[in-house]
């Protein structure tokens, strides 16, 4: 058994209108901020709740919002200049996944000196990082524990995860009240691609007992919030069991490993800019049933978690069970249900299979896997 290592960072704060005491928080870190910011949250007026609190606290700050539906390593040049020449002393990040991810690259590399394409391209940052304060505005985010970042690389669209240095994110308020801007359409997938974190990681090869625990508890939480709680005394909103339940999904998966559909979803989001959660959920059923040759006793546990059988089911017919939940699920939510409903080729999903061979997280599947087996599995879900 390999070491177990558990370091405690970034602090957690999660509650319902935590992020209202933003300012107080930003406060411990600095006075000056980029304050990176979703541009559609402009429009549903979660920017001005966030800057409401800073400058109730006095906090300087600028809004850095130009952010394309892919941020590139384009967009990363012209928020590390302006970062820079504002002689910022941290990021505040408020949005989803392409957001949060911009910010963590600007505070990565904010006091390099190389050329960003060398960075992009494997070499390590040295330099001590700008402190990253995130405030996550839906359910999920995959790499908000670990020290990668996902960049789509300009020159070529391919998806790049950039090293990040360790302990650079130092606080993370996830507020369930951010959420109630997504549309239900919108929620239902995520929930999907949460569950998808949970199964990944808890099947990976770099699973352990603590992220197995963590995992076990999120499921049980995604099951309260996606099919009604078992018991009367357990009184908790399904905003705030979504909130948890996906803040302990990015967490064990993080102490674990992400896999194939996270892969696959952000290679395809860098070239062809289609929906990670889409992606994710589509693929997902697929990925259940080729793991049931070699890892069914989990998914049998997982499937029994989640209620989609009874607890005496047999391990073959849980895992049967599991499959078909998720794909009531992506029935119910009226999603695509197959690649080819996305209206890319067969082809351009070979690209991002070979994108996605290339990252190192290929090592931590659940099983040995090389970017011939990616693309057999993106034929079978096309």
């Amino acid at each position: 058994m390999a070491d177990f290592i558990f370091k405690i960072s970034p602090n957690i704060i999660l509650g319902s209108y935590i992020a209202t005491r933003l300012g107080q928080h930003a406060s411990d870190w600095g006075d000056r901020f980029m304050l990176v910011v979703d541009p559609i949250l402009k429009e549903s007026g979660t920017t001005a709740k966030i800057t409401q609190s800073l400058d109730e606290r006095g906090v300087e700050y600028f809004v850095f919002d130009e952010i394309p539906n892919t941020a590139s390593t384009e967009t990363l040049k012209d928020a590390l200049l302006l970062a820079r020449e504002s002689h910022v002393h941290g990021v505040i990040a408020v949005g989803g996944g392409r957001t949060l991810n911009l910010a963590k690259a600007v505070c990565a590399l904010y006091r390099e000196k190389g050329d960003l394409y060398e960075y992009i391209d494997g070499k390590a940052a040295t330099t001590s990082p700008l402190p990253l304060i995130c405030v996550p505005t839906t359910v999920r985010d995959s790499f908000i524990f670990t020290d990668r970042t996902p960049v789509s690389d300009a020159r070529s669209t391919k998806i790049r995860l950039l090293k990040t240095q360790n302990g650079l994110c130092k606080l993370v308020l996830w507020d369930p009240n951010l959420q109630i801007n997504l549309t239900e359409k919108q929620s239902a997938c995520m929930s999907i691609e949460v569950l998808s974190f949970a199964i990944e990681g808890y099947l990976s090869q770099k699973s352990n007992f603590f992220s197995d625990m963590i995992i076990e508890k999120s499921v049980q939480l995604l099951s309260y919030a996606l099919d009604g709680v078992p018991s009367l005394s357990i009184t908790t909103p399904q905003e705030v069991l979504l909130t948890q339940g996906g803040c302990m999904a990015s967490l064990g998966g993080a102490s674990s490993s992400f896999g194939v559909a996270n892969l696959l979803a952000n290679a395809i989001n860098s070239r062809y800019q289609i929906s990670r959660s889409l992606t994710t959920a589509i693929l997902l059923p697929y990925i259940i049933e080729d793991a049931a040759s070699y890892r069914a006793d989990k998914l049998a546990t997982l499937a029994k978690l989640l209620r989609a059988c009874p607890q005496e089911t047999e391990t073959a017919d849980a895992v049967t069970a599991l499959t078909e939940y998720v794909r009531q699920k992506i029935a119910k939510v009226n999603i695509p249900a197959r690649l080819k409903d996305l209206s890319l080729t067969i082809e351009q999903l070979s690209l991002a299979a070979e994108d996605a061979g290339e990252l190192d997280l290929m090592n931590a599947l659940p099983r040995s896997m090389t970017t011939d087996d990616l693309f057999d599995l993106i034929k079978r879900a096309y």
